[in-house]
């Protein structure tokens, strides 16, 4: 059955993300009018304790009557939700959702908001019931070779296609495979996602209505960081699928970080410089743990448990090691059009980061030489349709003889 959106839901989400955002604003306002208002470091801010009266009395009353508006305007849309009906979504729509759980997953996820993703597999964008006899129904010809393909940040399950391209189908199309596609938060936390992939997983193929001999995990972007921590979660709680898992390929992953969050925390911390744009640093929190964890590809609860997330180092990362038995693949995308001196990345993604490479011995993830490939002229969403990395990618999924 087709997915639906509901009108209603979608409206109350909105609202409730524009009450937060109103809220968010006026503690940003009143820090710095406070802070303004206190008068001169210099003299000790002797204005501190009447400016803080007259602030809170006047920005509280502000967040007061947002909540107000806020709980009234979501009871209005709950009750009148049946009336605003639903209809199918299009690309447009789960797009927009896509990038809006990747800034704010998070948030959705912690506050209930009816535009979070919850996680679950697709196929054709429609959702899969995980049991034998629907999963028959869905794959009539549905053979012993899967492969599970896992989007990136901000992206969803029907991004795949690029091009008139899909790997995923490409695959089934000249090595039998299934494809399958995830869709997620990926706002929330990688390794929480990892944990639950794992366990849908183990659903997966306890349901699949044929015996399962390969399993193969394809990830682009973040997708290959929340398929290893997928693999870390099933070998800690000892799942069946793992025994199946036959590769893992990493297209664009950055295993150790990105720039583009880096940047995103430098220009967090250049506004704690001074105490007057101090408050503006709060802005640079907005951003979603899952776009902090890529700021050093954080993979494990343990990367992230007990340590401010906005911290500019990584000292506490400890290793996160590829899973045992399993043939590993890391592609990674230049700009370049000949590998030759100082290769840049694709854009978003360095060359090292993306075949896991790095200058602590510990952390260098260790791919093959020949399992490691660097496709040419190439940026981060161009993994997903160019024909070269298709190629390597079914050379790489082809069975020996």
């Amino acid at each position: 059955m087709a997915p639906t959106r509901d009108h209603g839901d979608d409206l109350r989400g909105a609202s409730q993300l524009v009450i937060a955002a109103t809220a968010g604003v006026t503690e940003v306002v009143e820090a710095m009018h406070h802070t303004i208002a206190s008068g001169p470091a210099v003299l000790g801010r002797p204005l501190s304790v009447p400016s803080k009266l007259v602030t809170g009395i006047v920005y509280g009353g502000i967040r007061g009557v947002a909540a107000l508006v806020g709980r009234g305007l979501d009871e209005t849309l709950a009750r009148l939700g049946p009336r605003l009906g639903s209809s199918q979504p299009g690309p447009e729509r789960d797009a927009l959702l896509a990038v809006l759980n990747g800034v704010v997953g998070d948030h959705l996820h912690a506050t209930a908001n009816p535009l979070a993703i919850a996680m679950q597999f697709r196929h054709h964008g429609v959702p899969l019931e995980l049991t034998a006899e629907a999963l028959r129904t869905t794959f009539p010809d549905a053979g012993a070779k899967v492969v599970v393909l896992i989007h990136g940040s901000s992206m969803g399950d029907t991004q795949w296609q690029r091009g008139g391209h899909d790997h995923g189908a490409a695959l089934a199309r000249d090595l039998g495979y299934t494809p399958i596609y995830l869709r997620y938060n990926s706002g929330r936390h990688i390794s929480t996602g990892g944990h639950e992939l794992a366990a849908l997983l183990e659903r997966l193929v306890d349901a699949w209505p044929v015996p399962l001999e390969t399993l193969v995990l394809l990830g682009h972007s973040m997708g290959g960081l929340v398929a290893r921590s997928a693999c870390h979660a099933a070998e800690a709680d000892g799942h069946r699928w793992r025994t199946h898992l036959r590769a893992l390929v990493c297209m664009g992953s950055p295993h150790h970080g990105a720039p583009l969050e880096r940047g995103g925390n430098r220009l967090h911390r250049l506004f704690g410089v001074s105490r007057y744009s101090a408050p503006l640093a709060r802005l640079g929190r907005l951003r979603s743990a899952g776009v902090t964890d890529l700021r050093h590809g954080n993979v494990l609860d343990a990367h992230w448990e007990g340590v401010d997330r906005f911290e500019r180092h990584d000292d506490h990362r400890g290793p996160a090691p590829l899973p045992v038995g399993v043939a590993c693949y890391a592609i990674a995308g230049t700009t370049a059009a000949v590998l030759d001196g100082r290769i840049p990345g694709d854009g978003l993604v360095p060359v090292d980061s993306a075949l896991g490479r790095h200058q602590r011995a510990e952390l260098d993830l260790g791919f093959p030489t020949a399992h490691q490939w660097i496709s040419t002229a190439t940026g981060h969403m161009d993994l997903l349709g160019k024909p070269e990395v298709y190629a390597r990618l079914r050379d790489w999924l082809t069975p020996s003889e």
